[in-house]
């Protein structure tokens, strides 16, 4: 398969992730639906967790069986163990200090004056992703982990067209793009609770589709032409920290709400989306 029609099948699965995205510009969802779409994207992310998770543990588990047969080495399990450890770090951590830092730099331009205060050139360097809602940062949040996340099923949507499994990289397509489609919910979740207020605009839910679906249509391009097993692992890590760290960030709010029934129906229903998606790329044998 050549590589314009590789970067067609990226483009594909990519772009289905704005089909969810016009949920963001709900206006006034009931506080119940609030709390049944933030439960739901948490179930989703969930199962990303899990999904991109096993797939980098898969080259660790490998290589340890390997050590039982004499076919595997030592080296090699400690390196990818470490690519693991330090790519999760990266994906948590680097988000949590992240936030730390934007909170301290935004506390900053609350003295306009004396020691501490912040030059306006300063001030106008923050201005932009620094003065979002938090709900609008948090949607950033999840779109750039599920844009790591894309990007490795781009890659292996890139390999399999290039060794000419054009089967297997049809149903790569079909399966991450109805994947894809329940992650641009995911995005648009936390933007619900300020839709009255503040309703998103196209060109958001635009810009949020693209970092989240983007990376489909990047990594497949690459795949095409070389294929990278710790690339792979690299940047499934790290989108697992940071889907991590969203899910945390939005379970917090879910607890707040003190709708266990709406918050255990909602992860029941993202968690069984996930999986059920997940089934077309699974029969293929991937």
């Amino acid at each position: 398969m050549s590589l314009s029609q590789t970067l067609l099948l990226g483009l594909i699965a990519g772009g289905t992730i704005l089909l969810g995205l016009p949920l963001g510009r709900l206006r006034a969802p009931a506080p119940g639906l609030r709390v049944l779409l933030n439960a739901a994207a948490v179930g989703v992310l969930l199962f990303l967790l899990w999904d991109v998770l096993s797939q980098a543990w898969e080259p660790i588990d490998e290589g340890l069986a390997g050590l039982h047969t004499g076919d595997g080495s030592p080296a090699r399990v400690a390196g990818y163990g470490i690519l693991f450890a330090g790519g999760l770090a990266v994906g948590l951590l680097g988000l949590v200090g992240y936030e730390m830092w934007m909170k301290r730099r935004m506390a900053a331009t609350a003295r306009p004056y004396g020691p501490g205060a912040m030059a306006a050139t300063e001030v106008r360097a923050l201005q932009g992703v620094a003065s979002w809602s938090p709900a609008r940062q948090l949607a950033l949040l999840i779109a750039v982990g599920i844009g790591l996340h894309n990007f490795a099923e781009g890659l292996a949507i890139g390999q399999s067209a290039a060794s000419g499994e054009i089967a297997l990289a049809t149903v790569l397509v079909i399966g991450f793009g109805l994947h894809n489609a329940t992650e641009g919910f995911g995005i648009v979740a936390p933007l619900a609770a300020e839709a009255e207020t503040q309703r998103p605009s196209w060109a958001l839910l635009g810009l949020l589709g693209l970092i989240g679906g983007g990376p489909t249509f990047v990594g497949a391009g690459l795949g095409h032409g070389f294929t990278s097993e710790p690339l792979s692992v690299a940047f499934l890590t790290l989108a697992a920290g940071s889907i991590l760290y969203v899910v945390v960030q939005l379970v917090g709010v879910a607890g707040r709400a003190k709708r266990n029934d709406l918050l255990a129906f909602g992860l029941l229903v993202g968690l069984l989306a996930g999986f059920a998606t997940d089934a077309i790329v699974t029969a293929a044998g991937v």
